[in-house]
């Protein structure tokens, strides 16, 4: 088990470097500090005694790689790279380009996100779950017919249909919460009760459908044959025998979300006005501020590699075989 785990954690610190180096090249090479210059100070006749200015006061003066100004190890540390990728791996942000303390504002507004997430994220689980198991216990009835028409229907729709359609029903027409803001405490539940709602009814089409395939797929298997020649129920056969054989890709499934809890959803957070890390990544790309675009691309990275960490725990939980593997 540790030597499973071993090999999964060194695999994602793998991911980690790969996705730093490839977004240092993006933006410093592709998109030089010259350019981000030019981008942030804005107008059409800029000096170069601007830009050499703009990129002392951000800290972008200094030589990408390797410093030749500089003796010993400071050849390597007193770098771009060093400063501004390497650090990212001790959690070092750093400040923004307009200055603010990037680890600062991760903190204040991961309390939004996580508000707004982890109720959706155990809802949609235990709905979809409940409504594809329904489905496929009914399987070849009405009930199971227009539940399949249901979900092709939602999956086929945008969220932004769902989010303004829910803003002008709830909020504008009927009155019953409030149609964007954020407040702390107990407050919180009104501003949040249609974003979760949406967001579940958004996502319920595709993992009720993907799961209901999934649960079909058992039923073809030859365990189950053998459960119903000894007599078992057909709610015994689904709810202790499928639903347990169908978990692997179950659990892929939801922990591919799970960054989304920390990180927020872009959409929802913008169009709800919920202070969290999806609408500070918004206003980042808004403002051109790369500094922040670049820490949430790698706190991004940081989070699917702990979810498919997790993901691989949960396996062997589900199926210790896989830890033979």
């Amino acid at each position: 088990m540790a030597s499973y785990l071993l090999r999964r954690v060194l695999y994602g610190i793998l991911v980690l470097v790969g996705v730093n180096l490839l977004t240092f090249l993006l933006f410093f090479t592709i998109s030089t500090p010259d350019d981000m210059a030019r981008l942030n100070i804005g107008g059409k006749y800029i000096s170069q005694q601007q830009i050499d200015d703009w990129k002392v006061q951000h800290g972008y003066d200094k030589p990408l790689i390797w410093n030749p100004r500089e003796s010993g190890t400071r050849k390597v540390t007193d770098t771009v790279f060093w400063e501004r990728s390497v650090r990212l791996f001790v959690l070092d942000f750093g400040s923004a380009d307009t200055g603010r303390d990037i680890g600062h504002e991760i903190a204040t507004r991961i309390g939004p996100s996580i508000a707004l997430q982890i109720p959706v994220f155990a809802l949609t689980i235990f709905v979809s779950i409940v409504f594809s198991m329904a489905m496929v216990f009914f399987r070849g009835t009405r009930l199971d017919f227009w539940g399949v028409v249901l979900t092709v229907v939602l999956l086929s729709i945008s969220s932004l249909f769902y989010i303004i359609a829910g803003q002008f029903l709830f909020s504008k027409l009927m009155r019953v919460v409030p149609i964007s803001g954020f407040a702390d405490g107990w407050g919180l539940v009104k501003f949040l009760s249609l974003p979760i709602l949406i967001s579940l009814v958004s996502r319920l089409g595709y993992d009720a459908r993907l799961y209901r395939a999934m649960f079909l797929e058992e039923l073809s298997k030859d365990y189950v044959r053998t459960a119903r020649a000894k007599g078992l129920t057909e709610q015994v056969v689904l709810f202790k025998h499928v639903l347990r054989n169908a978990l692997i890709p179950v659990i892929t499934n939801v922990f591919t979300i799970f960054p989304v809890l920390f990180l927020g959803s872009v959409v929802f957070e913008s169009f709800f006005g919920i202070p969290g890390l999806g609408s500070y990544t918004i206003e980042a790309i808004g403002q051109q501020d790369f500094a922040i675009v670049r820490a949430m691309v790698f706190l991004g990275a940081i989070l699917y590699v702990v979810g498919f960490v997790l993901a691989d725990v949960a396996y062997t939980i589900a199926d210790p075989r896989v830890r033979l593997a």
